[in-house]
């Protein structure tokens, strides 16, 4: 055991109670299904020893009545402060699924939570060592799949250099062996997901709804694109590229351009990063919603490989903070490791002279903000005249110095300053020390 008994703090690996109910297996069982923890017998909320009289007969039933009730090993020790004595057990995390008399419990923060549902599906399924997409389905063929989807998915692995094009003469069955598609003879779900022309016949809700929306409740029109994942990355790209880009372009006025307000990498990148990291186990559509100068793409559940925020911001400097936001970008929890298509989406917006994308982790799904119009996106955040041009000429140049803003703003060198410290760490991040060849640039450009 490498937990310790000093962490004073109740939280996510530990737990105090005043005296033992057999209830509290419950508690034993979330930290066993979750990162492991303590749990403390003779201790109030705050965490004082206030006793427990039956310390000594505890100490020696309850490691028989976990064993027998959860299968599990845990380690009961007992302490002493002044007169009063407390019972300390610890838990180890458990690699397998650990019940509850039939039911699952997870720690999670500082509750115990039960899992049911779609989530102990999941949770069982992670824990034997399986995947919710790597189930196979029975009553599926090959035939059922679409050949189109298959074609298309061939042509664009070989044309990405991803697969030989040898494998464009394999038969499908090969290929999807290859792609580990396969269970024995049965198709997996991601198998149906990829290739299947009707998916929702075994999964409710693969597919993407895509509104646009004066307000946030005034919605113009919306369409919804159903068919295999193949194919609705195209469809949907496809409407977001021609009928709400041009949507948006009438709508906001600014007649004949010569550029879409939105550079189609990065709608492209948001759109694949929805439909890949989606937990298709909700079966709840991807949602694209569309407004006059952004577009926000939403797809449920959680990411994975996850980092901390912390760490991310190491591995990745560059992304931006969302500041309309407290502590930047991220507004909570732990996100997905950053593959090379969200540092794509964010280096397109900037060589499109937009803002960077805003993500958000802090609900029950994953959110990416594109916006292409900085103006109005950041008079809808309330940011002033002066400190809204500031930020679009620095768009324009790439870069601004305080001499620029002085000249631009006709203000003097002091408020030019003040209002870059207002700037900075919100829209902007300096370069260079204080002084001569200073200069600011778009945060995370």
């Amino acid at each position: 055991m490498k937990r310790k008994a000093s962490n004073l703090e109740e939280k996510q690996d530990i737990e105090w109670k005043g005296s033992w109910r057999d209830e509290y297996l419950k508690w034993i069982c979330g930290f066993a299904n979750a990162e492991g923890g303590i749990l403390f017998i003779g201790k109030d909320d705050r965490g004082n020893v206030i006793g427990v009289t039956n310390a000594p007969t505890l100490l020696e039933n309850l490691p028989n009545k976990v064993r027998s009730v959860l299968g599990i090993v845990v380690e009961v020790n007992f302490h002493e402060e002044g007169s009063k004595s407390y019972l300390e057990i610890l838990v180890e995390p458990y690699p397998y699924p650990v019940s509850y008399k039939g039911r699952y419990f997870v720690r999670s923060g500082s509750t115990n939570q039960e899992l049911k549902g779609s989530a102990l599906n999941k949770f069982l399924l992670e824990r034997t060592g399986k995947k919710w997409d790597g189930v196979p389905v029975p009553s599926v063929s090959f035939s059922d799949l679409s050949g189109t989807a298959l074609k298309r998915y061939r042509e664009k692995a070989v044309k990405s250099n991803r697969i030989p094009k040898e494998v464009l003469d394999d038969s499908d069955e090969i290929l999807l062996r290859n792609l580990r598609l396969l269970e024995k003879d049965l198709l997996k779900r991601a198998a149906i997901l990829l290739f299947h022309p009707d998916p929702e016949k075994y999964i409710p809700g693969a597919y993407v709804k895509i509104g646009f929306f004066k307000t946030d409740d005034d919605l113009v029109f919306q369409d919804e694109v159903h068919g295999s994942l193949i194919d609705q990355v195209e469809k949907a790209f496809d409407l977001l590229r021609t009928k709400y880009s041009a949507y948006m372009i009438e709508y906001s006025g600014t007649g004949r351009v010569e550029k879409s307000l939105f550079p189609e990498e990065a709608l492209r990148e948001a759109l694949l990063n929805a439909l890949a990291h989606k937990d298709y186990s909700a079966h709840v559509p991807v949602q694209i919603s569309v407004y006059p100068g952004q577009i926000v793409f939403w797809n449920a559940g959680e990411l994975p490989d996850k980092l901390t925020v912390d760490s991310l911001r190491l591995k990745h400097p560059s992304i931006p903070y969302n500041p309309d936001v407290a502590n930047g970008l991220f507004r909570s929890g732990d996100i997905e490791s950053w593959g090379r298509g969200t540092i794509k989406m964010i280096k397109a917006c900037i060589k499109h002279q937009l803002l960077p994308p805003a993500f958000d982790a802090s609900g029950s799904g994953f959110q990416v903000n594109i916006i292409g119009d900085p103006k109005l996106y950041l008079e809808s955040r309330g940011v002033n005249e002066v400190l809204i041009t500031i930020v679009l000429e620095t768009l324009a140049q790439g870069k601004i110095t305080n001499k620029h803003v002085q000249e631009v703003c006709s203000v003097s060198k002091a408020t030019a300053t003040r209002y870059l410290d207002e700037l900075e760490d919100r829209y902007l991040e300096r370069v260079g020390a204080t002084g001569r060849g200073t200069y600011y640039v778009i945060k995370g450009s």
